[in-house]
């Protein structure tokens, strides 16, 4: 599919005015909004096409043309309504949300963030929402940027239990990471029956990523969006859209997103491997991670049925 670049009415339905003019002006001059956030007339060119790209497969996947889709290059989760950072000016998870619930009359989204860091932007946007359940699996915020998603952060308002946070340990493997998303991402899908599921993250969660800490294998990503699409299956007649677009050891990341994408397509395996030797898990990780799961299930009890035992 050809992407267009997304309107500046797009952007709006997400975020305020002034920061999406300081944007442009930023690009006219190219001037970086912070250190570690460029701007430029190209990258904001990349950008609006990307996020284009996104409301494109997502009104293709809600107009019946497609049951699952791929939005390639996605993923900026670190935008919030007026400010940017961690490489990200908007973010196109929250403007593919909102633009479907505008104009495809969606009422309840699911989003599950599975890249390594914690998507605060996103968090933030839906932290008052109870329409969007918006679930993080990310590294322990306490050794990674951007230094925020706990257990206890869990919405506010009308959208109190409506943000679920799940930190994981340093050198989490594909077993572990996988245990996790069937004890908290399946049985949440099940109970709120979301009309589409948007799930972003690309090769960082990888052992072998430069900037994450996780463990994952090109196998355990290849597991984890075929779970992904089997449990949009079940629960939203396979309405799916994967944004894939993380991912900071060139080696690895084809690979992981390749894996990403086969597994959504629906194929059976893959006949991929990892260019190094995984790591072997550190043997207290899956008792802190029970550890983990234990508590934030006794959090989510009073809004949940599925977790209350």
């Amino acid at each position: 599919m050809k992407p267009r670049p997304v309107t500046k009415q797009d952007l709006l339905r997400v975020h305020d005015e002034t920061y999406v003019n300081l944007i442009y002006r930023l690009a006219e001059t190219s001037k970086p909004y912070d250190v570690e956030t460029p701007v430029s007339p190209q990258i904001l060119e990349a950008t609006q096409l990307i996020v284009g790209g996104a409301i494109e497969v997502g009104s293709a996947v809600c107009n019946n043309e497609i049951s699952r889709g791929v939005a390639l290059g996605c993923g900026y989760h670190h935008a919030g309504r007026n400010y940017g950072g961690g490489f990200c000016l908007f973010n196109d998870i929250a403007v593919l949300v909102e633009y479907l619930r505008e104009k495809h009359g969606l009422e309840h989204v699911l989003i599950l963030d599975y890249d390594v860091h914690f998507g605060n932007g996103t968090s933030d946007i839906y932290y008052s929402d109870s329409d969007v359940l918006f679930i993080s699996l990310h590294q322990d915020p306490r050794t990674i940027y951007p230094s925020i998603g706990f257990i206890e952060q869990i919405g506010r308002s009308a959208g109190e239990g409506y943000n679920v946070n799940v930190p994981l340990p340093p050198g989490t493997s594909d077993g572990t990471y996988l245990h996790v998303l069937k004890e908290i991402f399946i049985p949440l899908a099940e109970e709120f029956k979301p009309e589409i599921i948007i799930a972003n993250g690309g090769s960082d969660s990888h052992f072998a990523d430069t900037l994450g800490n996780l463990g994952l294998t090109v196998n355990g990503f290849f597991t984890l969006s075929r779970t992904i699409a089997e449990e949009a299956e079940s629960v939203c007649r396979g309405k799916l859209v994967l944004m894939p677009g993380s991912g900071y050891n060139p080696a690895v990341l084809p690979l992981c997103w390749y894996a990403l994408i086969a597994g959504v397509a629906g194929q059976e395996t893959i006949n991929v491997t990892d260019p190094y030797t995984p790591p072997v898990e550190p043997s207290w990780n899956r008792r802190r991670v029970r550890d983990t799961l234990a508590k934030l299930k006794r959090v989510l009890s009073k809004h949940w049925r599925c977790f209350r035992r």
